[in-house]
């Protein structure tokens, strides 16, 4: 038994949960490791580092509880705005995250799928997102989707504008467009509508994730900056989750 799942069971036992009643697709903005940094005088380029770490963390131990979608906001269409210097080394640890994923999963029956505008990225970003996603892709266990240059705004434009495109083009009247047609014409087409959102860093906002799929999830937040995410603080979300009600607009 490996020290991951020594502790992870450990703390399954101090935060008990019902398998019955696990959220099908937990959605994460991952937030703070600039301020991880900052608050030990390392260079925000660590933070980023730590949190790819405690990313690795999270999805093995998504994929020990029987979590069947976990979707991470990895880049942002607007972290483009970011120093060059930052953005270049995020698509540097992105790469290395890529290129070691398959392998340090190995064994896990995760399978690694990328949303967002991909032609956008680097081409040898683009090129790694092909390799690992093909490697991956008769896996059965968790599917680990990855949010890289993505923005909701844009992919619901993009949605739009391939409906608009079938009207023109006399493949679809508009009295058939419904929010069937539109949500099969986003990135998220073939995942389900997260369950649960969970936010680090103390932050409640959305930040243009997945405004369209997150009309009936759950929202929780923690002050815990994402670096310090951990197995424990996942069960304490899904525990929380566990203890509401969803009325999904009804009593």
């Amino acid at each position: 038994m490996s020290f991951f799942r020594w502790i992870f069971k450990r703390n399954r036992n101090k935060v008990e949960i019902d398998e019955g009643k696990l959220p099908d697709h937990i959605a994460i903005i991952m937030d703070g490791n600039g301020r991880w940094a900052k608050r030990r005088g390392l260079p925000r380029n660590v933070g980023h580092r730590e949190g790819a770490n405690a990313l690795r963390r999270v999805v093995l131990s998504c994929n020990e509880i029987g979590i069947k979608y976990l979707t991470v906001y990895a880049f942002s269409t607007e972290n483009w705005k970011r120093p060059k210097s930052e953005v270049d080394a995020l698509m540097n640890l992105l790469i290395e995250f890529l290129k070691s994923a398959d392998r340090e999963l190995a064994g896990k029956n995760v399978r690694i799928c990328v949303i967002g505008d991909v032609e956008g990225l680097p081409l040898n970003i683009q090129k790694e997102i092909q390799r690992v996603t093909k490697s991956t892709s008769r896996n059965t266990g968790l599917n680990f989707n990855i949010a890289l240059n993505y923005g909701s705004r844009a992919e619901m434009l993009y949605a739009v504008k391939a409906v608009a495109d079938e009207v023109k083009k006399g493949k679809m009247k508009i009295d058939e467009i419904s929010e069937q047609v539109i949500s099969e014409r986003l990135y998220t087409r073939e995942i389900p509508d997260p369950d649960l959102i969970i936010r680090t860093s103390g932050e409640q906002r959305i930040s243009n994730f997945l405004l369209w799929q997150i009309a009936y999830a759950e929202f929780w937040f923690t002050d815990v900056l994402w670096p310090d995410f951990n197995g424990d603080i996942l069960l304490e979300a899904v525990k929380q989750y566990q203890n509401r009600n969803r009325r999904f607009g009804g009593i």
